[in-house]
């Protein structure tokens, strides 16, 4: 069954002619996201994306804008919206609040009737803020080419598809226990209202991808507002799932409606992508659903150091899996490591920012290793397990630079 009512869609150049606007909504005055301009919005390297794209701070690809992660060094431990990275299927809808509604329908509703809830009356529900970091599962994905000999295909992020916010929006659990979710419900699938996905002739329609009702009871919030302000279009306006811990792709962008099911779902989302392939897994794949750890320096790869003076190595370390507990360094391929000395204090869900210092003598290319170690035990290792999407790239970043 489809939603009932998709919201409206409003041109970019009425968008752009209007500026930022208000709606009263529920009793609440809420502003549009603003951008730079019509000129930096025109100017736009990548098809579909709203918010300019300085190439000093993304690489576009196709689609989508990666951020480029060395110049995470001066952002504090959250990542601004207009330096976010956008993971598009298809192209950021610019939607009106106003017309806006959630739908939530399916045998897992008590009487099976549709429920529907407007912008204002999410906001007029309890308020949760959540830091949480949303990172593609494709981040990382082109080293398995360069740095492990692997191929993969898909996006060829480098290490930018990732950025932590401070999420404020209502408990998913709290709207399914409103619309009378039933006892006997076990999955979800929330929709989104980009355009159909269409993919070598096939028309896979909207994005979306099921989610556990156990998850879904537990932490996951619809958000609309990011660090303090609306949700940017590019990020999920006016409402988004944010799904701490999963892979990118279960927080939904501009959701629209929520199946929900007393029988398990699948989606081309969950059973043709995101789904791990390759000889070190089953015929019929392995689902993904939880991230991984990573941790890598903020510099850019091939970066130029000085000799003979002490440099102030930055780097950034995280893990889904349980929050961070050290970072070792090495300047010699991994023969000797050392303690990185972590700037924030590790929490789980997010990052922590590290530092050390690093005396190069002689002069000539230089390998620099980071790894993160987590407070459940698990290590970044030599190599990732080779996939056939290149999701999950876990492995220590080998990172090239040359002492002059």
């Amino acid at each position: 069954m489809p939603y009932s009512s998709a919201p409206a869609r409003r041109s970019l150049l009425k968008l752009l002619a209007a500026g930022p606007v208000a709606s009263a909504l529920g009793g609440l005055a809420t502003a549009a996201p603003a951008y730079a301009g019509p000129v930096d919005v025109l100017a736009g390297a990548a098809p579909g994306i709203v918010k300019a794209l300085p190439p000093e701070y993304f690489t576009v690809r196709g689609t989508n804008a990666e951020a480029r992660y060395e110049t995470f060094a001066d952002t504090g431990r959250l990542t601004p919206a207009d330096r976010f990275f956008v993971r598009n299927h298809t192209s950021t809808p610019v939607l009106d609040a106003a017309d806006w509604k959630l739908t939530l329908w399916g045998d897992g509703l008590h009487g099976r009737t549709p429920v529907h809830f407007t912008y204002g009356q999410l906001r007029d529900l309890p308020s949760v803020t959540r830091t949480a970091l949303v990172e593609c599962a494709g981040n990382g994905r082109s080293l398995y080419t360069t740095q492990q000999g692997e191929p993969v295909t898909g996006t060829p992020w480098t290490l930018g598809a990732v950025g932590a916010a401070r999420w404020r929006g209502v408990r998913l659990a709290d709207v399914l226990r409103s619309a009378g979710i039933a006892h006997d419900a076990v999955d979800l699938q929330p929709r989104g209202l980009d355009d159909p996905y269409v993919s070598g002739g096939v028309d896979h329609g909207r994005v979306r991808r099921p989610l556990p009702v156990a998850k879904a009871l537990d932490d996951v919030i619809l958000a609309y507002e990011m660090n303090g302000e609306p949700l940017p279009y590019d990020h999920g306006f006016p409402v988004r799932l944010i799904v701490p811990n999963w892979i990118g792709i279960a927080s939904i962008k501009w959701l629209g409606d929520i199946e929900v099911s007393t029988k398990p779902l699948t989606s081309p989302w969950s059973t043709t992508w995101y789904r791990l392939f390759g000889s070190a897994y089953p015929a019929e794949g392995a689902p993904v659903d939880f991230q991984t750890l990573k941790s890598a320096y903020e510099l850019p790869f091939g970066a130029t150091l000085e000799a003979d003076r002490v440099h102030r190595l930055t780097g950034r370390a995280w893990s889904a899996l349980a929050p961070v507990r050290s970072v070792e360094v090495s300047s010699d391929g991994g023969a000797h490591w050392r303690p990185a000395r972590l700037v924030d204090r590790p929490r789980a869900g997010g990052w922590v920012r590290w530092d050390a210092p690093w005396h190069p003598r002689a002069t000539g290319p230089v390998t620099l290793l980071s790894r993160t170690t987590d407070e459940a035990g698990n290590t970044q290792p030599e190599r990732a397990v080779h996939n056939t999407q290149g999701y999950l790239f876990n492995a220590v970043v080998r990172h090239p630079v040359a002492v002059v």
